[in-house]
């Protein structure tokens, strides 16, 4: 019976609550058919070896984003390639840039986790009318046919991660360098 051994409170009045019932809320057949994955906390996820840096494809997908990409030393990486979306991660050198480019199909967000950086955008590649400075926990959109290009205006390496929509890049891209991606385009 719902309320049984429950009371309610308001000022000095009691009353029994309907809002209680001894009974668990999800069906103990649901949970067994749906294993759950317990992720460490964070003090725990030190001791765990580096993750494995490689496009994972199509299937279920989970990571510390944010160890993931403070980890790479690449230029790019294809982290995870979808039929719709992708998710790489890059690392820019001091005073270097992604490279002034367009995607006329593809929305971007970049998030940046570490480092800081311009971001500048135009409808031309002559008139980036768009700039803002960024750093840490900083994120932005680039939407489709927006010429754009990122610079490395700190003392550190940028590193950043990037979902495309749909993917830019073949699956399992990983350009070492800058000179490795403008080679693959």
């Amino acid at each position: 019976m719902r309320g049984m051994n429950h009371m309610c409170y308001y000022g000095k009045n009691a009353y029994q609550c309907p809002y209680f019932a001894n009974i668990p809320m999800y069906p103990a057949y649901y949970l067994n058919q749906h294993p759950v994955q317990y992720l460490p906390y964070a003090e725990e996820a030190k001791a765990y070896p580096p993750i494995n840096l490689r496009d994972y494809g199509k299937e279920p997908f989970v990571v510390n984003i944010e160890e993931a990409t403070k980890q790479n030393n690449t230029f790019r990486i294809a982290l995870w390639t979808g039929n719709h979306l992708q998710l790489t991660l890059m690392s820019i050198n001091v005073g270097d840039d992604i490279g002034l480019e367009i995607h006329p199909n593809t929305d971007q967000f970049i998030r940046i986790e570490e480092g800081q950086g311009l971001i500048q955008m135009g409808d031309r590649k002559e008139r980036l009318d768009f700039q803002a400075y960024v750093r840490d926990d900083f994120a932005f959109i680039i939407p489709a046919g927006k010429w754009h290009n990122l610079i490395n205006t700190g003392n550190i390496p940028l590193k950043l991660y990037s979902i495309y929509a749909p993917p830019q890049h073949p699956y399992g891209t990983v350009h070492v360098t800058k000179a490795d991606a403008l080679a693959a385009e």
